[in-house]
């Protein structure tokens, strides 16, 4: 089986390339030249962990194109993963899709044989089985049917561990055209993931549904455990995770995403739950839960902001350590480091931050009343209150004599709970957040 990869993003580029690390013979393309010269160069085109060892354990077997048509015209088998960004009303929109799409149908008209086309790209219910299809069937010249399958099968993975997400899939969703299509795909994920993931077949629009239900049930746990963690911080005794532990325990509830800290974020959580609510209130349906659950997201820098301002007087030096949206990325779509970082400079503090992968991103997003350090080091001496916004794991490394101060004490608010160390403890005043009422203030 000859497979193509139509977008090498950060989703592209490293699902490639497993199918290559498989065995299987892949062309990849996309419109970026960039992105092609670095795979035919046996290089990774975006950073992403292990996606530059798959790549070159590939060897010959991926390659990369410009050309769509060509690229389809050599393969069995097309996934298409390209941007389907929100509109004004939190709906995907599907202009790149279709393109895709459109090109990919263009290469099968000039080809024999069976071929199936596959949207991986988070669209719309309603969409891979009317205006996707009908692009595909038109540019094609054929029906979907013997000769041609179309399949609905996006992938859930979080930047960072998107190749070890791919591999180790807790469930491969497949919405199918008809069971040979469906079948097709099966087959080639029963020889691909290293585990046994649970396969779920099913009709385009109850895929299209699935995909959008499970990342905003995700995001309801992340937001109800915030919720916790609020009523934590003002809760004498209280510990949110003593709370979650045993709340987790309970197997109707499952203890995966259940911790209170920051806000989520990041390109797909913040974006799928607007749009689950949007295509909820669409229908007449009641959006109400998962509208809470985006006001409590948002409701997250405020209630940093307020544990800060308890601490500290406006116009001090507020240290950030941690602009991507989560470790091992530097992603910083939606994130909850530069949103506090934003709302902290309005409200007339000097802000100071730190991340291994994220800083240069986050610094065009904060503006020009953000002042970068070279090291998590250099971000805390240079701070009078420091918060830990994203859990590196170089932050939880980090040596108690960099919190040390000739005179006085800095206050750490450690949003992860990860610095532990008795040692940080005697020279600064951590605070964490869920924890309790302490040091200077409760937050308001």
């Amino acid at each position: 089986m000859r497979i193509s990869v139509i977008g090498l993003g950060k989703l592209g580029s490293p699902l490639a390339a497993v199918f290559a690390s498989k065995g299987f013979q892949v062309v990849g393309n996309d419109i970026n030249p960039v992105f092609v010269d670095a795979i035919n160069a046996g290089r990774a085109p975006v950073d992403e962990p292990e996606l530059a060892e798959l790549i070159h354990v590939s060897g010959g077997r991926l390659t990369a194109t410009l050309n769509t048509t060509e690229a389809v015209r050599q393969t069995d088998i097309s996934f298409i993963i390209v941007p389907t960004p929100s509109d004004g009303e939190g709906h995907f929109s599907n202009e790149y899709a279709l393109r895709a799409m459109a090109s990919v149908g263009d290469g099968i008209r000039h080809k024999q044989g069976y071929h199936l086309a596959v949207m991986t790209s988070t669209v719309m219910p309603g969409s891979t089985g009317g205006e996707l299809r009908a692009t595909l069937e038109r540019h094609s010249g054929r029906k979907v049917g013997p000769s041609l399958g179309l399949c609905y099968n996006p992938e859930f993975i979080a930047l960072g561990t998107v190749v070890r997400d791919m591999l180790n899939p807790d469930m491969i969703l497949i919405g199918e055209s008809d069971a040979y299509a469906g079948q097709m795909l099966e087959d080639l994920y029963r020889r691909t993931c290293a585990n046994a993931p649970a396969i779920r077949r099913m009709n385009f629009v109850n895929a299209e549904l699935t995909k959008i239900s499970v990342n905003a049930f995700v995001t309801t746990k992340i937001s109800y455990a915030n919720m916790l963690a609020d009523i934590c911080d003002r809760l004498p005794g209280a510990d949110v995770d003593v709370v979650t532990h045993a709340v987790g325990a309970d197997t109707r509830i499952g203890a995966k995403y259940l911790r209170g800290a920051i806000g989520y974020g990041g390109p797909c959580f913040p974006r799928d739950n607007v749009a689950f609510a949007a295509f909820a209130r669409s229908l007449g349906a009641r959006p109400e839960i998962a509208e809470a659950t985006d006001q409590i997201n948002h409701y997250q820098t405020d209630r940093l902001l307020a544990a800060i301002s308890g601490r500290l007087k406006a116009h001090g030096t507020v240290g950030i350590l941690g602009f991507a949206y989560k470790a091992n990325t530097g992603v910083v779509e939606e994130s909850q480091g530069v949103a506090l970082a934003q709302c902290l400079v309005k409200n007339g503090y000097q802000v100071i931050g730190y991340d291994p992968k994220a800083l240069d991103a986050a610094a065009s997003k904060i503006g020009t009343d953000f002042c970068r350090a070279g090291s998590a080091e250099e971000c805390i001496q240079a701070s009078d209150l420091v918060v830990v916004m994203t859990p590196w794991a170089e932050f939880a490394r980090l040596s108690h004599s960099v919190f040390v101060r000739p005179i006085g004490r800095v206050t750490v608010i450690d949003c992860w709970r990860i610095l532990q160390s008795d040692n940080i403890r005697e020279v600064a005043d951590v605070v964490y957040g869920g924890q309790g009422p302490q040091a200077v203030a409760v937050v308001a």
